[in-house]
């Protein structure tokens, strides 16, 4: 049953609204969990692997419980970790212009946009197509074999907290997109072959748009909860 519902409150608000209202301590909040769609307020409870604990106001899922979600991370990590690097080892696209055939990949695009003195762009694009793309996936693979290892609890908590940070800043996602926007644009002009480095990239997109959907910041502290609270 839920709570309390304030559709137009931020989260923040509600458990402060709740907190001087009933008096809920720290511990108690941890055992509360709020929709995002409709900031419904819920309390936790048990459920069984690989079933859902669902809103009761709109049905969307609050989280879900996957036993083998730490081995199944670590596959895709390493995947994901492996398909980013050959994206950026090889040309993304080949354009013949007038008989000349221009190579373009992530690393020629950035040179290009220094080359043009466009500082500001080629940083933006360094820091959100490829440093925070790469450090999630580090950070993701770290995590979940800490997290099978059952080692290191400060340093699963530090990363859960920079994973948190840093997953709304990775575009991958958005930069693909831009990338078949002026395929399309470009097909009717000129001669275009699809490299290697593009069907990667939209492999590790694939991946980052799964486990962003799929593998829950919220359910990754539980899982941590559960497993250092477990006797050695």
């Amino acid at each position: 049953m839920p709570l309390v519902v304030y559709k137009n409150f931020p989260y923040t608000f509600v458990l402060l609204y709740q907190n001087m209202k009933t008096k809920i301590t720290s511990d108690q909040l941890d055992e509360l969990i709020i929709c995002h769609k409709c900031h419904t307020l819920h309390k936790k409870v048990s459920i069984t692997n690989g079933s859902k604990a669902l809103c009761k106001s709109c049905k969307g899922v609050l989280y879900h419980r996957d036993d083998s979600l730490i081995e199944k991370g670590l596959a895709l990590s390493i995947t994901g970790l492996i398909l980013f690097i050959l994206a950026n080892a090889f040309p993304l696209i080949k354009v013949d212009i007038l008989g000349q055939e221009q190579v373009i990949s992530i690393l020629s695009m950035v040179v290009r946009l220094v080359e043009s003195e466009y500082y500001i762009v080629a940083l933006f694009v360094v820091y959100l197509v490829f440093i925070f793309p790469l450090m999630i996936f580090l950070i993701y693979i770290t995590l979940f074999f800490l997290l099978k290892t059952t080692k290191k609890e400060q340093v699963v908590e530090e990363l859960l907290i920079l994973l948190s940070k840093i997953v709304p800043w990775n575009m991958s996602d958005i930069f693909l997109i831009s990338i078949l926007v002026s395929l399309v644009k470009l097909m009717g002009m000129l001669e275009i072959h699809i490299g290697i480095s593009f069907w990667t990239l939209t492999l590790f997109v694939i991946i980052d748009i799964y486990m962003t959907r799929s593998i829950h910041i919220g359910e990754l502290w539980k899982i941590k909860e559960e497993i250092y609270m477990e006797p050695k």
